[in-house]
């Protein structure tokens, strides 16, 4: 809705630093800033630059990928981290994670494409999918780089430090792009929009991400992925966007369907 009226780049860098202030209050009022997790800064770049990197590459990609491709391309990141997982972290995948993973892009790409299979089979894959697609495998190694960089920091903490160098890292990238930009100009919808971005879609999102991903496999904290879609067709219809077809609701049953099998095997394994 606010796509043509700021830069990408800006947004993201204004949604980063406002979110690291929100989580830099928590962190300094709660008492999470310690000295000891100020050491080995150079981690929370790593993290920072990762989720950077997928931010830029998403915008790359999305000059010339179409909306449905790149969600295909979106959909294949648990079945990455499930990958990454068992070649960095030895994490093994169970035959109901497979299952899962199977059932649930199945389900994400019968909801992308609405239940067309023309639509599917015509699918082509172009620079700006493969150029997304590279963003998806930086994203799809956040889980396992807050797992193995964490040295018993809490999760404010990590998010704090990967915000704050994210900030900085997308400044100096966008800087031009942030200067040409006119703020003062913006409509009460942007300036909304990066609000929510800011306190949801970041501080809240991440906190739960590093949390999840000290706790879960990777496959198990990138399923959720798999929920997206359905997400945004409800979103498009309570904005009236859109009235997506009835007979996506299979794909959506088997995307919830994947969840739960995921969700049942980490119980069964905490338990």
């Amino acid at each position: 809705m606010i796509a043509n009226d700021i830069s990408p780049i800006a947004l993201t860098a204004v949604r980063f630093g406002l979110a690291a202030c929100i989580i830099g209050l928590v962190a300094y009022f709660s008492g999470k800033i310690t000295k000891s997790a100020m050491q080995s800064s150079w981690r929370y770049f790593i993290l920072g630059g990762t989720f950077s990197l997928y931010f830029v590459l998403m915008f790359e990609g999305l000059r010339s990928a179409t909306p449905i491709s790149a969600a295909a391309v979106f959909t294949l990141m648990p079945a990455m981290s499930s990958f990454l997982g068992f070649i960095i972290l030895k994490q093994k995948i169970s035959l109901y994670g497979l299952v899962a993973i199977i059932i649930g892009t199945i389900g994400s790409l019968w909801v992308v494409f609405r239940a067309d299979i023309l639509a599917l089979v015509v699918f082509r894959v172009g620079t700006g999918e493969l150029i997304y697609f590279l963003g998806c495998i930086a994203h799809a190694f956040l889980p396992i780089l807050f797992r193995q960089l964490n040295r018993g920091e809490n999760a404010i903490m990590v998010t704090y430090g990967m915000l704050v160098s994210g900030t900085v890292i997308l400044s100096v990238y966008g800087a031009g792009e942030i200067l040409q930009t006119n703020w003062k100009g913006l409509t009460f919808l942007v300036w909304g929009t990066i609000v929510y971005l800011a306190v949801f879609a970041t501080s809240l999102s991440f906190l739960c991400m590093q949390f999840a991903s000290i706790h879960l496999p990777a496959t198990n904290v990138m399923a959720y992925t798999y929920l997206t879609p359905i997400w945004v067709l409800v979103l498009e219809r309570i904005l009236q966007h859109e009235t997506p077809p009835i007979w996506i609701s299979g794909g959506v049953i088997l995307s919830i369907v994947s969840v739960i099998i995921l969700l049942c095997t980490s119980l069964k394994s905490h338990n």
